[in-house]
């Protein structure tokens, strides 16, 4: 299973781009890629980029994204085999893309579940955010700063059992 779903930097590099366009704002564009990658997985079993999904205190954090937005800081000693910082910038909790996400990346079911991720949530205050994702059976599966584990995202979405059985075979 997990050969399938391996971290693919630089197309989280153009799903940043392209969520970072519509919703600058950091934690609000983490929780859109989040439930944008569950839908996604929920619809086509497979997530977008290949993503790991961290329990922080605020609500599950796409690990390798998270990591790619902190290395925009010009102060960032976090390194990538790509250059994001040619890609994005971070400035203060503003993600600020420097150049248009190129769309060969990514596919139209990726664009369907990212934008009504976008539509859904890009909008919504901090405390809504964290509320919801915090109701999330998948981020109760770990602990605090701990990796959710990959069976849990899958058996919190409907028809998990099914999916998780589909992608063991």
């Amino acid at each position: 299973m997990n050969e399938r779903f391996r971290f693919d930097p630089e197309k989280a590099l153009e799903v940043l781009l392209y969520v970072s366009s519509s919703c600058s704002n950091m934690y609000n564009a983490l929780k859109v890629l989040y439930f944008a990658d569950r839908a996604h997985l929920a619809e086509y079993g497979r997530l977008i980029w290949g993503e790991s999904y961290v329990a922080m205190a605020h609500g599950p954090v796409p690990s390798g994204a998270y990591d790619m937005v902190k290395s925009a800081k010009p102060d960032s000693l976090i390194r990538f085999d790509i250059d994001v910082r040619d890609s994005l910038l971070l400035n203060g909790n503003e993600i600020v893309p420097l150049r248009e996400p190129n769309l060969e990346w990514l596919s139209e079911s990726d664009i369907e579940a990212l934008d009504h991720s976008l539509a859904e949530y890009g909008d919504l205050s901090f405390g809504e955010l964290k509320t919801i994702s915090h109701q999330d059976t998948a981020f109760k599966a770990a602990d605090e700063n701990d990796f959710i584990p990959f069976e849990a995202l899958v058996r919190s979405l409907p028809d998990g059992e099914l999916l998780l059985n589909y992608l063991s075979n």
